[in-house]
């Protein structure tokens, strides 16, 4: 029988591929504790990379098959393909399926992003506290055709979190009159003993030339095809190097084709999705983020700790953890400016060792354990009223 005492949490997401708010996800059922809370997560798919790495004390519903399981065969996984997207749009329109599937009654229901506030504030348990997480700028071009349901369903949580504090600047700014609710940001808790650990787990060869990595799912606002455009000029320009992307998504035909094109299928390498991507990046010379819009993205977190040299878009939560020509170089989403800030690393060494030298004791700025006593805390008042 479950402790009665312990409060009943869970989190709502749509399905576990590589990404940060996963990492997120993870993160908080790894963390909070469990002699406290009693902790479900309910999957739409059960797809992605990281779909079996929840901890064994957290329970793992899910409505519907991920492609992991799906048939071979094209035909039968079309027609399986068709059942699944009948499925999910029935649970859209219905709580009943996943009220049923869950058959429980949670204290607190956490949508931990905007694609999942509707599945939280539409629950049948009408009795539990929701909390609603973003992390996303409420500005970016791509998101305005779900802006007016976001902006709707923000007043009707209990709590909101804002995963940095230029999220919660720029939705305060561009909608002063939007009632919202109690919040507080709080940022991405990162696992640094365990984030050191993998990036020893292997060697990678890398050709011996300057090399800048860059981790990120492949979609067309990380930017990559502006990268690789750089890149090409890079060469042209007689400036020597090699680029390697490590992510996979919907943009990488779009990019091989692209470099194709350019001639640079041997310099700019996209090796696709990676469980562990930290010995690439403790390995390369740079990092480079070329991302048009970004939350607080952990990847730029575990790149700081591994005191690697970081070219970034000066985006989302990005300022606030590096300080441009000290602990990294911020810049716009341009391609000249990518152009010029990697030459400077190429060609400025003096440059390149101070980032170095000021990443020395760059762990200090990230406090894990308070993050965690954050969320904790949030969740006890919530259940107490």
């Amino acid at each position: 029988m479950p402790d009665k005492k312990k409060i009943k949490v869970l989190f709502r997401h749509r399905s576990m591929e590589m990404g940060g708010v996963e990492k997120v996800v993870l993160s908080m059922l790894n963390h909070l504790n469990k002699d406290k809370f009693e902790l479900t997560i309910c999957l739409n798919i059960n797809q992605g990379e990281l779909r079996n790495e929840f901890p064994k004390y957290v329970r793992k519903v899910y409505l519907t098959d991920g492609r992991e399981d799906l048939s071979k065969n094209s035909v039968i996984q079309k027609i399986q393909l068709a059942k699944r997207n009948l499925k999910l749009k029935s649970a859209l329109k219905n709580p009943k399926i996943a009220d049923k599937l869950l058959n429980e009654t949670y204290d607190v229901e956490i949508a931990p992003t905007y694609a999942a506030f509707s599945a939280v504030l539409n629950s049948l348990n009408k009795n539990s506290k929701k909390i609603g997480w973003f992390h996303s700028d409420i500005t970016l071009p791509k998101l305005q055709p779900l802006v007016p349901e976001i902006l709707k369903q923000i007043p009707q949580f209990d709590y909101f979190i804002f995963g940095s504090q230029q999220t919660k600047d720029i939705l305060v700014e561009t909608y002063p009159d939007l009632k919202i609710p109690e919040n507080q940001v709080i940022l991405n808790a990162i696992p640094i003993d365990e984030l050191k650990q993998k990036a020893l787990a292997f060697k990678p060869e890398l050709p011996n030339k300057p090399v800048f990595v860059s981790v990120a799912r492949l979609h067309s606002r990380k930017g990559f095809h502006k990268l690789m455009d750089a890149h090409a000029r890079l060469l042209k320009d007689g400036f020597d190097h090699h680029i390697i992307v490590i992510g996979d998504g919907e943009e990488m035909e779009n990019l091989k084709k692209q470099a194709e094109n350019l001639g640079v299928t041997e310099s700019f390498k996209l090796l696709g999705s990676s469980m562990n991507p930290y010995p690439h990046v403790k390995n390369a010379d740079f990092f480079i983020l070329p991302s048009e819009s970004e939350g607080w993205p952990l990847i730029i977190a575990d790149t700081l700790i591994l005191q690697k040299p970081i070219i970034s878009t000066n985006v989302g939560g990005i300022p606030e953890m590096i300080e441009h020509e000290k602990t990294g170089y911020l810049i716009n989403y341009e391609t000249d400016e990518m152009y010029e800030s990697m030459k400077r690393f190429l060609t400025e060494p003096d440059l390149v060792s101070q980032i170095k030298e000021n990443l020395k004791n760059i762990e200090k700025q990230f406090d894990n354990q308070k993050i965690f006593d954050a969320v904790e805390d949030i969740i006890i008042n919530l259940s107490k009223k």
